[in-house]
Parts: C-alpha cells; sequence; structure tokens
C-alpha cells in the first residue's frame, strides 16, 4: 500500500469488518491520522490546460519543454514537473513519425461536375503480358469520358506530370484532379507540378475508393470489357489495343447515365471555353490523342 488513496480504502474496511476504532486502525496498518484526513488542496488548472491545449495545437511538434518556455512568456508561472504532469494527462505527447511523409491534399467535400475540365479522375491498373511480365495503365478520366489510358511497365510521379502537361495543351487545364494516396501520386514532383500550375488536388481518403467512384466505374468497364477478354503480347499490341478501346468507349459505346449517348457528344454539350477541335469527336483523334502521350 503505497498510495494515500489505497491507504484510506484499507482502514475504511478494516473498520468496517473489525469494528476497530480509527486510532487503532491506523496503529495495525502503521499510518498516520494525519495522511488519513488529509484532503488535497490543489489550484483550479482549467484555464493552464486550455492554453497549453491551444499551444500545442498549433506547436504540434514542440515537447513539454519548449510549451513550458512559451507559457512563461505569457506571464504563465509554473513549475516544470507539474507543467509535465499535465502534459502527458491531457496526452500532449509528441508521436514519434513513422514511415515515409505523406501528402494531404484536401480533404473538403467536392461537388460533382457539370462541364468538362471541371474535375479529372486518376488511377492505376495492373495488368499483365502472356510471358507473365506486369505493366500497369494510368487511367484519366474527366467525368464519363476517358481522356488517356497510358500503359508503361513503370509510371512514375515525373511521367505523371507529362500526361498532365499533355492533356493540358490538348484539352485545357481542370479545376480540380481526384487520386487516391498512391506513391507516384503524393510524390513531391506530382505536389509542386499541382501548385505551379493552379490545379486543386483531392486526395480521396485512404480505404474509400467510392470517393473517385468515376475512375473506378471505369476501370470496372476496362477491366470487364478490354483486360479480361485480351492476351496482351508485348507492350506495344496493350498501348494499340488500349487506344483502340479508348476511342470505342468515348465515341461509340453508349452510356446509360448519359441516356445511351456518348461520352464525346455529352462532351460537346457541355463544353464552355473549350475549342471544339479539342473534344475527341472525329474517328481517328482518339488514336492520335493516345499515340501523343507516349511521345
Amino acid at each position: 500500500m503505497v498510495k494515500p488513496g489505497v491507504r484510506r480504502e484499507a482502514i475504511a474496511q478494516l473498520m468496517r469488518e473489525h469494528e476497530v476504532s480509527e486510532r487503532r486502525a491506523c496503529s495495525a496498518l502503521q499510518v498516520e491520522r494525519s495522511s488519513l484526513r488529509y484532503h488535497a488542496r490543489r489550484p483550479d488548472d482549467t484555464q493552464l490546460r486550455s492554453r497549453l491545449k491551444a499551444l500545442s495545437s498549433e506547436r504540434k511538434r514542440f515537447g513539454y519543454c519548449r510549451l513550458h518556455v512559451m507559457l512563461a512568456r505569457e506571464g504563465w508561472h509554473v513549475n516544470h514537473k507539474k507543467l509535465r504532469r499535465i502534459y502527458r494527462k491531457e496526452g500532449l505527447q509528441v508521436r514519434k513519425r513513422c514511415g515515409r511523409k505523406r501528402a494531404l491534399g484536401t480533404r473538403a467535400p467536392i461537388c460533382l461536375p457539370d462541364a468538362v475540365n471541371r474535375r479529372r479522375s486518376l488511377d492505376f491498373v495492373s495488368d499483365a503480358f502472356s510471358d507473365g511480365r506486369r505493366f500497369r495503365i494510368l487511367a484519366v478520366v474527366d467525368s464519363r469520358e476517358c481522356l488517356a489510358l497510358v500503359g508503361d511497365t513503370s509510371l512514375s510521379g515525373t511521367r505523371v506530370t507529362r500526361v498532365l502537361d499533355q492533356l493540358i495543351a490538348l484539352r485545357g487545364k481542370a479545376e480540380t484532379i481526384v487520386s487516391d494516396n498512391g506513391t507516384e501520386l503524393t510524390s513531391m514532383v506530382v505536389l509542386q507540378w499541382a501548385q505551379g500550375n493552379g490545379v486543386a488536388w483531392h486526395y480521396i481518403a485512404p480505404g474509400k475508393p467510392m470517393q473517385n467512384g468515376f475512375v473506378e466505374s471505369f476501370n470496372g468497364k476496362l477491366r470487364n470489357e478490354c483486360l479480361n477478354e485480351t492476351l496482351f503480347s508485348s507492350l506495344h499490341h496493350a498501348r494499340a489495343v488500349l487506344a483502340e478501346w479508348k476511342h470505342d468507349y468515348n465515341t461509340i459505346r453508349p452510356h446509360s447515365a448519359h441516356g445511351g449517348k456518348t461520352p464525346a457528344v455529352i462532351a460537346q454539350q457541355s463544353c464552355t471555353g473549350v475549342p471544339p477541335h479539342m473534344i475527341a469527336s472525329k474517328p481517328d483523334s482518339g488514336h492520335e490523342f493516345n499515340q501523343s502521350l507516349y511521345l
């Protein structure tokens, strides 16, 4: 029995069960009667706690020593040991960083696009050649229109920004880009590109693919209608098949969400301020556009 509270409970139990006096119970357990009757009279630390939590939220990487100095500058004269006790009790300890730094991006809900170049969605799809080698596909979707299908054995953040630059030159700049938190899309190259081009990059919450529903729905159609139906022999073959399927998806395949119309027709109808030649409406424009992404 070390703590005063435990001693008080033991003495109370001894007095209750054995019907002895307080003096005799204290003598048996070797506890001073003064410590038994003592009641702590600590000052109210509500304002100190509130200010400490406010400072720790502003300076998230500061420990209690630096916070103690900053509180002293504001006129709070408190013992550093007491401050450390409050600091630990409030759970304000600095957490050790583990793993790589991840981009946070914007977490606010985003509105559904009502015209072209409002929102573009990015995602990667993986597949394999007939000999077992893997390759990846970068899919860029503007609402429900596929702007790019880039297949390669390696797609880094630099390659992603190069594709986005080509899309800006061919189709104009988007207001918002939505993607997951993949390594390529959270790299410093991508973050610098978004900041330099003035594009709002929205990262979905981890484990919430439904927040990027347009490209997820597109990936399902790509997998079901193209990737699962084709045995790719080489990268050149894969790129040719992807270009052909992208052209069919945009200009021929009817979409139930558009009432049977194609994404190219809907893009022309909702186009505001985008030259008509930038919309993939001609029969061969999809092939030419997809080939330009590999140059």
